[in-house]
């Protein structure tokens, strides 16, 4: 193999991090698509000037950086790769990405963060240091790590990045009592909420809002092309309707129905497409987490009811909130937004920090999120 020739090793750190941002902007491209693998960003440069970059290719392959190789071809020799997450190191369907930076001589490797992935876990870093590659790892960190949290929470938790998202009226109400919620928010809010479910792999909804609503739970996001999003409906008692739209497109969407129930019913679910996933009546919701997880989930997005988004917040289990708010009120004989929680004192209860305030025409988006470890 001919030297590599290389740029300076001497680190511009301004452009260092000008380069790291845009590979974290093109991590978030296909979050959502990408299950169960991580959502990459990848840029290549030579000289101070991008000749490659990629992001995980819908359906998770490829991987970020061998999309960035092909791209940059034989420039790609001697120069720097800016990736979100360490490097693979394992053999899957595709060689180790790891190895394909070296193959394609690229002198230094930026990696913003490394990769729990009991595969990786230190592996890629390690045989790109091996192969003679300046690695450096940090730059950022925090970013990335919102960003792969679905991956790291699958990986060393066995669970998905839960999000809640809630529409409702100032005093916290999702439907009046006779059940009537079209509509609390206005359709700036409701286009903003296709964009908020373009990001996740999964919608969750109860059976009650199911029963309500007949929802469809789809990304109507305009341009959106990737995989359709996966309906998961909690229904212990199994009374979605043979009728209702979840059921009459399982043929052509997937839908996943988590039951307790195993009769007729259930099989003739399964015929009709809907994917019935059996669990015991009191299953905790960590376990749902974990019957999730296993089948390769990383991102879930939970839609409602209360007593669903109640029994989240209970059991830990909710990373981020989506919390849209109409200027209006409906009075305490509404639905809440949220079930019961019965925290026994202030300290108890579940709290979030503040990361963004957006409005979208009268409706306000408040986007809330937990410290993840």
């Amino acid at each position: 193999m001919p030297p590599v020739t290389a740029d300076p090793v001497t680190a511009d750190h301004g452009a260092d991090a000008a380069f790291m941002a845009a590979a974290l902007s093109l991590s978030a491209r296909n979050l959502g698509d990408v299950w169960p693998n991580p959502s990459v960003g990848c840029v290549l440069v030579k000289g101070g000037i991008v000749v490659g970059r990629g992001w995980t290719a819908s359906g998770g392959r490829p991987h970020a950086e061998t999309i960035a190789l092909e791209r940059a071809g034989p420039a790609a020799r001697g120069a720097t790769a800016y990736v979100t997450l360490e490097p693979c190191s394992h053999h899957g369907r595709t060689p180790p990405c790891a190895d394909a930076l070296v193959e394609a001589g690229i002198r230094r490797v930026v990696v913003a963060t490394t990769d729990p992935d009991r595969r990786v876990s230190g592996r890629g870093i390690a045989n790109l240091k091996a192969a003679g590659v300046i690695v450096e790892v940090g730059l950022g960190k925090d970013a990335a790590d919102r960003l792969h949290a679905g991956h790291f929470l699958r990986a060393k938790n066995n669970r998905p990045f839960f999000a809640l998202k809630v529409a409702a009226s100032l005093d916290g109400r999702i439907a009046l009592a006779n059940g009537d919620s079209k509509w609390i928010t206005a359709p700036p809010a409701r286009r903003a909420v296709q964009a908020l479910r373009a990001r996740f792999d999964a919608i969750l909804i109860g059976s009650g809002a199911v029963l309500a609503d007949d929802p469809l739970l789809t990304c109507r996001l305009e341009g959106y092309a990737g995989r359709a999003k996966v309906r998961i409906v909690l229904d212990r008692r199994l009374r979605l309707s043979m009728n209702s739209r979840l059921v009459t497109t399982a043929k052509d969407i997937p839908t996943w129905v988590v039951t307790a129930d195993v009769g007729p019913k259930a099989e003739s679910l399964a015929a009709q497409g809907v994917v019935v996933i059996t669990a015991g009546a009191d299953m905790p919701i960590q376990s749902l987490g974990e019957l999730l997880a296993s089948r390769g989930l990383t991102r879930v997005l939970v839609e409602g009811g209360g007593l669903v988004a109640g029994s989240f917040l209970k059991g830990e289990i909710v990373d981020e909130i989506a919390w849209f708010s109409a200027p209006a009120l409906i009075g305490g004989d509404g639905l809440a937004a949220v079930g019961e929680l019965r925290a026994s004192y202030i300290g108890a209860i579940p709290a979030f920090r503040r990361c963004e305030n957006l409005v979208f025409g009268s409706d306000t988006l408040d986007m809330l999120a937990r410290d993840i470890s």
